[in-house]
């Protein structure tokens, strides 16, 4: 890859870049090397523009939008991770019970700001560390509620650099899945179609499944959320204490001794590491219980 080039189309389109950026600092397991690029892009056009560039110059081109379901290389990334951050989050009311966010936007800001307006139905999303970008490519679901029960549409910018949108069953939402797990696009933003109801019902819920979270789950250690899809007829989390694995550690990879679901970073954890660790519990479970744990963290390398 031309960096200098890189560099001068990016000034020229007058997007925002960092140099060989650490992408621990920019992932909720704070594991990763640096990205050869990390762009910055504020709009849909910028976005376009990158995406061009990259194919016309076959550059590696990646998304990243809070880091919060993947796990990135030691070695770091080639190429351009293009992330949909905080140049990226605007949020408005389309009309009186619909929202629109940029992919970047927080799951936080969205819950609060769903409260705000007194909107019901995204609650479920309040406390996962993701944002809207990440929830809607996995379609990400907590306490009985999923993106696919609120989302109206998605927009998008395919491997072209062409914009479009995806509604209804276009988006082929289920289970951790959507259209976009194809990695044929870039989210870009989305509409969500939500309820009017009393605000502090909506604050009670949102407190209820917050107090859950930190209940039930290590949210005082960095790890990327359930490390394991849930598998057919079983959860993982239990299948993974049933074989005695909590407190199963490798390097700084520790399999959650609050919740087995969630493998965590204790100080100092590889990419390696985890891996690893994945392996070891995949591995141990298929043999004890039959079940094959399908990972649900996205590796990035």
């Amino acid at each position: 890859m031309d960096i200098s080039a890189f560099y001068k189309f990016a000034d020229e389109h007058g997007i925002k870049y960092l140099e060989h950026e650490d992408l621990s600092k920019h992932t909720s397991f704070k594991i990763g090397g640096p990205a050869e690029v990390y762009a910055k892009p504020s709009s849909v056009e910028q976005v376009c523009e990158i995406i061009k560039y990259c194919k016309e110059n076959d550059i590696k081109l990646l998304p990243l939008g809070k880091g919060s379901n993947v796990l990135v290389s030691d070695d770091g990334i080639d190429g351009v991770v293009m992330n949909f951050g905080s140049e990226f989050n605007k949020i408005i009311l389309l009309d009186e019970e619909t929202i629109y966010c940029e992919a970047g936007t927080g799951l936080a800001a969205l819950c609060n700001f769903a409260l705000e307006n007194s909107l019901s139905g995204i609650e479920f999303a309040y406390g996962i560390p993701g944002s809207v970008g990440g929830a809607v490519f996995m379609n990400a679901g907590a306490y009985g509620g999923e993106v696919k029960d609120v989302i109206l549409y998605a927009d998008h910018v395919d491997k072209e650099g062409n914009t479009g949108r995806f509604t209804g069953d276009e988006l082929q939402m289920s289970y951790r899945h959507s259209a976009y797990s194809s990695k044929e696009y870039f989210i870009t933003g989305a509409a969500f179609r939500l309820s009017k109801k009393d605000k502090s019902e909506i604050k009670e819920k949102m407190d209820d499944l917050l107090g859950r979270r930190f209940d039930k789950q290590p949210m005082d250690k960095p790890s990327a959320g359930s490390t394991f899809k849930r598998p057919e007829g079983a959860f993982a989390s239990a299948l993974i204490d049933q074989c005695g694995l909590k407190g199963y550690r490798v390097g700084g990879a520790e399999v959650s001794t609050k919740h087995a679901g969630f493998v965590v970073n204790i100080g100092g954890a590889t990419c390696s590491d985890v891996l690893e660790l994945i392996k070891d519990v995949q591995e141990k479970v298929e043999s004890e219980t039959g079940y094959f744990l399908e990972p649900e963290v996205e590796i990035l390398k």
